[in-house]
């Protein structure tokens, strides 16, 4: 399906429907008969010939704590590094969208209202190739899984017709994300294609647990300085929990 399936004319609810309904079609054949390992680059895939006008997306779900997200899927290194810059500055679009639950666009990275807006999550994804950055929260029942995160390379805004395309593809995504988990074997609810990007968050888990008994420290104040030396030597937080774990970093050297 190319972005010209979306057309702005008909905003009917008969209209919005029948697009839902193309769009979940879609999904639904873009991962189609896939072992679980293979749904999230062809979900993600599938999201891009959705939305030709984004330069690159990617796709996150929240764990259990607010801060903490995982990276299902991203269509490039430009959307892998800009979910994982705003995960670990704590800072950015995705992050408003969680908190508020609705959208939140970043139209230029350049300049204000959004370097006033998110100082560190601007200057560092204009560095990474990104002009303007839009989010979408995936809505559950009664809470956020996560969010759909759009980038463009050049500043610039989405149309009516863009952004009404942007929501629904959000919204079938979130019923993707529903479906699949309730049909997880784990009693606990943590679906197999979700399994890889989960392990780098029992990383940064484990990671927090050791700083907090090497500083004696809280949790929360761990999970800081751990993307605090992270934002400083120009690493994710996962890398520098890699580290921690792997005992060839030590927050306790400074």
């Amino acid at each position: 399906m190319s972005g010209d399936d979306f057309r702005g004319g008909d905003d009917s609810a008969e209209g919005t429907e029948a697009e839902r309904a193309r769009i979940a079609r879609h999904l639904i054949a873009g991962v189609r008969g896939l072992p679980p390992s293979h749904v999230p680059v062809a979900l993600c895939r599938t999201c891009v010939s959705l939305l030709p006008v984004a330069s690159g997306l990617s796709v996150s779900v929240m764990a259990d704590e607010a801060d903490l997200g995982v990276v299902l899927c991203a269509s490039d290194g430009v959307a892998a590094r800009l979910a994982e810059i705003q995960y670990t500055l704590g800072e950015g679009p995705s992050r408003e969208a969680v908190r508020l639950r609705m959208p939140v666009f970043a139209t230029d990275l350049t300049c204000a209202p959004d370097t006033r807006r998110w100082p560190l999550f601007s200057t560092q994804a204009a560095r990474a190739g990104a002009g303007a950055a839009f989010s979408l929260p995936l809505a559950g029942a009664g809470n956020t899984l996560g969010t759909l995160d759009l980038y463009k390379d050049a500043p610039g805004s989405l149309s009516g017709a863009h952004l009404r395309a942007a929501q629904l593809v959000a919204d079938a995504v979130a019923l993707a994300v529903i479906a699949l988990d309730h049909a997880s074997p784990d009693p606990e609810g943590v679906v197999t294609w979700l399994a890889g990007a989960e392990a780098d968050h029992e990383e940064v888990h484990h990671a927090t647990g050791m700083i907090m008994v090497h500083l004696g420290v809280s949790a929360e104040e761990a999970l800081l300085r751990l993307r605090a030396r992270a934002f400083a030597q120009g690493r994710t937080a996962a890398e520098v929990a890699r580290a921690v774990v792997d005992r060839t970093l030590d927050l306790r050297d400074g």
